[in-house]
C-alpha cells in the first residue's frame, strides 16, 4: 500500500467536500440499492457501543447514547434502543458505563518524528534550568555518553526551553559551552526549533566566523565586536546542522513508530508533520507497508525561503513540492491509515518571544536604551527582520500552489508576518476564483486587530496552540519589555479571532512544547497556568477572552479535520464517516474547565480498529 493509489484523485482536480447524513440514520439505509446481497442479508453491525455520552461534535452538536460501527465506518449514532436492531450474534457489544466518546484528536501542527527522536539524545525535557543547572545538565550527559560517544563526535541536546532561563538567558553564548569538560563540539537547540546555540569548536568547524553573512531567513548572534556568540536563529542553524551526523532510515522509523505509540495514548487519530522531510514521509510510508500506522498521516513539505526569492525559483521550488506530493501522497483516504501529501509548509518568520526576538513585526520590537538597573525600553531604530519570503514572490508562490490543489501552510508569529500572509491570500483567491484552497497560518500568536475579520473573509484556519495562551516565561518574562504593554495584552488571539469568525483549529507543535493536548485544550478554555505556579504567573494571560469548552473541542476534531481536507471522511462521528473515535473517562465538553487537563483516554479507534485501549472498558 506504500504507493499511490490514485494520485490523479487528488491532482487531477479541486477538492471537493460532501455531504454527510443526519445522526441516527444507519449506514445500511444510506448505503440501500447501492450494498451488497450479503450487507443487506445482514444488517448487524460489527461493533456497538451502548450507555454513555456520543459527542457527535456535527454542525448542529447531536449528543447520542450508542454508536455503531461496520466496515470500519460509522454505521449508526443514536439512542440505545436503535442500537438494538443493528447488535447480531457476531456483533461486539462494547458498555460504555457513563464514559464520553468523541471523535479521534486531529492534531494540525506537529514534528512527530522529529519528537520521537529526540527521546534518544540528550534531553534538556523543557526545564526552566538556571545558567548553572543547564551547564551541569549538558555536562552529566557528556560524562554519561563519553562511555559509547568517541571524543570528537558532536554532541546534540534537545528541548532547551530558552525562554524559562529568566535574565539567564541573556548570558548563555558560546563560552558556557566552552567551559564544560571537554573537546567535542555541542550544539543546543531551543525547544522552539528556531534557535540553537553552539560551542566554538562547532562554529570553528562549520565556517562561521565574525564575517559571514546573515542568511536569507536567518540571522547569526554577534557580541560588540561582530564575533558570533553562538546563538544561531532559525536559517542560520543549518551551517551546523548539516554536519551532524545524518540519522539512518532505521532512526526515522523508529522515530515515527514512538510518536504513534504516543499519539494514541493521546487520542491522535490524525496529524499534520508540518516540515515533512521525504526522511519523516518515508519512515511513515515503511510503517504503513508493515500494517503499523495508527494514525492518518498528513505532511507539508517545506519549501524554504533561500530556495524561492525570485519568481523563477519560486516556480522550481513549487514544481519539486508538487513531485514530492504524486510520489508520496496514497490518494483518498480510507478506513486503515494512509500517508497524504497535499500541504506545504513556509517560514514567514520566527517567533516574537524575546530575546529571540525573531518574529516579523509592523512596527520595530523595544529595546533597552538604560541599564539593567535602571531600564529604558524605546522602539528600535528599524523593524526588523523583514518576512522572509518577498511578498511578490509570496503571492505568486500561493497562486501555483493553488493551481496544484496543494494547501499553502505558513508559520506566521508576528503581526507584520500574519499581514503579509492575508495579503498574498487574497491575491490567491483573486486569481483562483472559487477553487477550494485552503490556506492555513500557524501560531498567529501575534495579529493586529485590523487582521482579525480577514481570516474569516478569506477563508484562511489559523492553527493555534492553545497550550501558550497562559502566563509563563515564554509570554510573559521579557515579551513586556520588547514589545511593549499595548502589544503584550494582544498576544495569543483565539478568542478575538473566533469572534470575528474564524474557523480555529489546533496544533501542538511537538515536540516544540510536551504532547499533552488535554492540558492545551483546558488553557485555551482558562488561559490560566497549571495550579502552583509562582505568582507571577497566575491569573489569565492578557485581554483576549479564550474559547468555549465547545470551540476548543472543534478546534481539534471538526476544524483541523477542514484544515487538512478530510472533513467528507473524519473529524465528526455522523454516519458514513470514518470510524475514528476516542473513549475517554469525562465529558470534556461539560466538565469542569480546570477538570480537562486530568482526561484519560481509554480507547483510541482509527478506521474502526482500535489502536490503542487501557483496558478499562467493560467488554
Amino acid at each position: 500500500m506504500g504507493a499511490c493509489s490514485d494520485p490523479k484523485a487528488r491532482y487531477g482536480g479541486a477538492r471537493r467536500a460532501g455531504a454527510v447524513p443526519h445522526a441516527g440514520m444507519t449506514l445500511f439505509t444510506l448505503l440501500a440499492g447501492v450494498s451488497s446481497s450479503a450487507m443487506a442479508a445482514d444488517p448487524a453491525a460489527e461493533v456497538v457501543y451502548q450507555n454513555g455520552t456520543v459527542h457527535t461534535v456535527d454542525q448542529t452538536g447531536t449528543v447520542a447514547q450508542a454508536l455503531a460501527i461496520s466496515a470500519g465506518k460509522i454505521a449508526y449514532v443514536g439512542s440505545n434502543a436503535g442500537a438494538q436492531s443493528l447488535i447480531g450474534k457476531n456483533t461486539k457489544v462494547i458498555d460504555l458505563a457513563g464514559h464520553t466518546v468523541m471523535p479521534g484528536l486531529i492534531d494540525g501542527h506537529m514534528h512527530p518524528v522529529a519528537a520521537g527522536m529526540d527521546l534518544l539524545k540528550c534531553n534538556l525535557s523543557y526545564a526552566s534550568l538556571t545558567l548553572a543547572q543547564f551547564r551541569a545538565r549538558i555536562q552529566s550527559c557528556l560524562d554519561e555518553r563519553s562511555k559509547t560517544e568517541g571524543p570528537d563526535s558532536w554532541l546534540e541536546v534537545v528541548n532547551w526551553f530558552r525562554y524559562g532561563m529568566g535574565a539567564d538567558a541573556a548570558r548563555v553564548d558560546r563560552k558556557v559551552l566552552d567551559s564544560l569538560k571537554t573537546q567535542r563540539p555541542i550544539i543546543v537547540h531551543d525547544s522552539f526549533g528556531h534557535s540553537s546555540l553552539v560551542s566554538s569548536r562547532a562554529l570553528v568547524l562549520a565556517r562561521v566566523t565574525k564575517q559571514t553573512q546573515d542568511p536569507v531567513g536567518g540571522r547569526i548572534a554577534r557580541d560588540a565586536a561582530g564575533e558570533p556568540t553562538g546563538i544561531l536563529e532559525d536559517a542560520a542553524q543549518e551551517s551546523v546542522g548539516a554536519l551532524l551526523p545524518k540519522p539512518s532510515a532505521a532512526d526515522h522509523v523508529a522515530g515515527a513508530r514512538a510518536a504513534l505509540r504516543a499519539l494514541g495514548q493521546q487520542g491522535v487519530t490524525a496529524f499534520l508533520d508540518a516540515v515533512g522531510t521525504d526522511e519523516d514521509i518515508e519512515a511513515f510510508t515503511a510503517v504503513e507497508r508493515e500494517g503499523g500506522l495508527s494514525a492518518r498521516a498528513h505532511f507539508a513539505p517545506l519549501i524554504r525561503p533561500a530556495d524561492a526569492q525570485t519568481s523563477d525559483a519560486a516556480r522550481e521550488a513549487v514544481a519539486r513540492l508538487v513531485a514530492t506530493a504524486k510520489k508520496y501522497d496514497q490518494g483518498t483516504i480510507r478506513s486503515a491509515p494512509s500517508v497524504s501529501v497535499h500541504q506545504a509548509k513556509l517560514f514567514m518568520d520566527g517567533v516574537i518571544n524575546a530575546p529571540a526576538n525573531t518574529g516579523a513585526l509592523l512596527e520595530p520590537y523595544l529595546v533597552n536604551r538604560g541599564t539593567a538597573q535602571a531600564p529604558k525600553f524605546e522602539p528600535a531604530a528599524r523593524r526588523e527582520p523583514d518576512v522572509y519570503f518577498p511578498v511578490p514572490v509570496l503571492k505568486e508562490i500561493l497562486i501555483d500552489l493553488g493551481r496544484n490543489n496543494i494547501d499553502p501552510h505558513l508559520h506566521t508569529d508576528g503581526d507584520w508576518a500574519v499581514r503579509a500572509g492575508l495579503d498574498a491570500v487574497k491575491a490567491m483567491r483573486a486569481a483562483l476564483p472559487g477553487r477550494d484552497v485552503r490556506p492555513a497560518f500557524a501560531h498567529c500568536e501575534l495579529v493586529d486587530p485590523a487582521d482579525y475579520p480577514r481570516f474569516a473573509q478569506l477563508n484562511v484556519v489559523p492553527v493555534l496552540s492553545f497550550q501558550w495562551e497562559k502566563p509563563a516565561s515564554d509570554t510573559v518574562d521579557g515579551v513586556v519589555d520588547s514589545l511593549g504593554a499595548r502589544r503584550a495584552a494582544l498576544v495569543e488571539p483565539a478568542g478575538w479571532l473566533a469572534e470575528k469568525g474564524a474557523r480555529i483549529a489546533y496544533g501542538s507543535d511537538w515536540p516544540v512544547d510536551p504532547l499533552d493536548e488535554w492540558f492545551a485544550l483546558q488553557v485555551g478554555v482558562t488561559r490560566k497556568e497549571r495550579p502552583g505556579a509562582p505568582p507571577k504567573y497566575s491569573g489569565r494571560l492578557g485581554k483576549d477572552p479564550g474559547l468555549s469548552q465547545a470551540a476548543v473541542l472543534q478546534a481539534i476534531t471538526r476544524n483541523a479535520a477542514y484544515e487538512l481536507h478530510e472533513d467528507r471522511y473524519i473529524g465528526s462521528l455522523e454516519v458514513g464517516k470514518l470510524a475514528d473515535l476516542i473513549v475517554v473517562d469525562r465529558d470534556v465538553a461539560t466538565v469542569a474547565p480546570d477538570r480537562i487537563s486530568g482526561t484519560k483516554v481509554l480507547r483510541t479507534v482509527v478506521g474502526g480498529r482500535v489502536v490503542y485501549d487501557s483496558g478499562e472498558l467493560k467488554k
